[in-house]
């Protein structure tokens, strides 16, 4: 083979391991880019919530935590700008909307979702929460033992449902007088939030357990409270604010009787009217 011939394929093939080393040394030299991501941050509004509606270890009878998640966000517990044009500190239940409002000053109110039994739609006008009661007694009245004799055992006269957390007036309840008389008309708590923003079979004005709690530390007895539709313009039924007959605190007070449905298992039926 000519000289020649032999020198040209040499450089070919020193040319060939020279090219495959400099990609083999490329590849190995190349560094490693390992993707790492951090789980995501739970959003402050969900902390927030999860707070809100989280346990209350605390309570006499501790509360649950309560799934938010799968509550219309509209019903969650916020301040918001007061649709009602009433005075600080006046509560407002609007039935159209589920919603009660506290006002506040500055044209702001805070407002809860609520659920609204048969009862919550039979009273409507002005009136004050007389009192108050934490983890109140439930009483059915004689009527109504007298249909469901089964409720005996919690009649006036048996002494009422144990308060807990099966009792249907949840862990606060709030009475509404008007005149000196009592309107029959609550605002209370539930254990039942996937009622909120519903209307069910039973109760008044019915609200997260966690929620009611809340409402009870910012009002006092005396309180006034309108009960209205604010989507249909106006009040349902317009009647004279009452002066508030707040009783002495040292005074025991008569546990009332409340018009309130229960189910067998001790809790007001949920299914919508």
């Amino acid at each position: 083979m000519p000289e020649r011939e032999i020198r040209r394929r040499t450089f070919l093939q020193l040319s060939a391991g020279i090219a495959a080393a400099g990609l083999a040394g490329c590849a190995s030299t190349r560094p490693t880019v390992t993707r790492t991501y951090a789980p995501e941050p739970v959003p402050e509004a969900n902390a927030f919530l999860a707070d809100m509606y989280g346990e209350k270890p605390n309570e006499l009878y501790p509360l649950p935590a309560i799934p938010y998640e799968k509550i219309d966000p509209r019903f969650y517990r916020q301040m918001v700008a007061d649709p009602t044009g009433e005075k600080p500190g006046t509560l407002v239940v609007d039935v159209g909307s589920h919603f009660l409002y506290r006002v506040y000053e500055n044209g702001q109110a805070m407002r809860y979702g609520v659920g609204l039994g048969r009862a919550g739609f039979a009273w409507a006008g002005r009136g004050v929460i007389q009192y108050k009661r934490e983890w109140p007694r439930w009483k059915p009245p004689n009527e109504m033992v007298a249909r469901q004799p089964e409720l005996q055992q919690f009649s006036i006269e048996a002494g009422g449902m144990d308060p807990g957390l099966k009792n249907p007036l949840g862990a606060r309840a709030m009475y509404i007088f008007q005149n000196g008389e009592d309107t029959l008309y609550r605002i209370h708590g539930s254990p039942e939030w996937w009622t909120i923003g519903k209307s069910v079979s039973s109760g008044c004005v019915r609200m997260i357990n966690q929620d009611v709690v809340d409402l009870y530390n910012r009002v006092p007895n005396g309180t006034p409270i309108v009960v209205t539709d604010l989507t249909g313009g106006g009040m349902v039924q317009s009647q004279p604010m009452p002066e508030s007959q707040p009783l002495p605190d040292q005074q025991p007070l008569p546990e009332p009787s409340d018009y309130m449905q229960m189910g067998p298992d001790g809790l007001p039926p949920p299914q919508p009217l």
